[in-house]
């Protein structure tokens, strides 16, 4: 069985936070004027805070100066961590533990690789943190996706070539990263959404230890010009 680096993101794929950021960002848009939606929400998803409030503040046809504009990422960080606080395993999502035990008996490295500067806050709070060999988070890149930076850092800190890496996102940016880095990108969402994905699945429970296995042995790999959703 060849080893393989399992990279996940933290929001929407081990943790659904994006919940949290929601509120935090809708509270902060409509301090400026601005109407924030779900769905503008959902586009902000692997997004990192600046490029977000930069998004939000363009939707709204608005501009500030560079020191309220600081003030106000401090500020949404500050709301979105009192939610953050009380966070507790029951947070994780349907099956992460499952997949994560099951790749750790197999001795296959782990990292993560995400936007949020909260990240090691976040998996301590729902006790995860110590089963990751890696992590890289957005205190960590210069590049946000769909820059590959972050998922070639996890790469490197894990001691493997790219393209035997898997990485599991929710957000388009993130499968594009992964693309873009030449590894395996697996979508945890909605295939209409995750289309670029070489695989989607709605959520880990549609993961078997089959298919995974399957990864471990090659039999799997990244698709060329198409995307497979497999169903199980």
């Amino acid at each position: 069985m060849t080893k393989k680096g399992f990279i996940f993101d933290l929001d929407g794929v081990i943790v659904d936070t994006a919940k949290y950021h929601f509120l935090a960002w809708k509270k902060l848009a409509k301090s400026v004027g601005v109407d924030f939606t779900k769905i503008q929400n959902e586009q902000l998803k692997g997004v990192s805070r600046k490029n977000s409030l930069e998004k939000i503040l363009e939707w709204g046809n608005k501009t500030l100066s560079e020191e309220e504009f600081n003030r106000l990422m401090a500020l949404k960080n500050e709301d979105y961590l009192s939610y953050v606080e009380n966070m507790k395993e029951d947070e994780i999502l349907p099956d992460v533990p499952k997949v994560l035990n099951y790749l750790m008996s197999k001795e296959q490295p782990l990292a993560l690789g995400s936007a949020s500067k909260n990240a090691h806050t976040i998996l301590d709070k729902v006790n995860l943190l110590e089963k990751f060999d890696a992590i890289v988070d957005g205190n960590g890149v210069k590049k946000g996706k769909p820059d590959p930076e972050v998922f070639l850092n996890a790469a490197k800190l894990l001691k493997l070539n790219p393209d035997d890496c898997i990485v599991f996102e929710d957000a388009k940016a993130g499968v594009e990263a992964a693309n873009a880095a030449n590894m395996i990108s697996i979508g945890i969402g909605e295939k209409s959404v995750l289309d670029e994905a070489d695989y989607v699945f709605k959520d880990f429970t549609e993961i078997s230890l089959e298919f995974l296995d399957d990864i471990m042995s090659n039999k799997i790999s990244k698709q060329t010009n198409t995307n497979l959703s497999i169903d199980k």
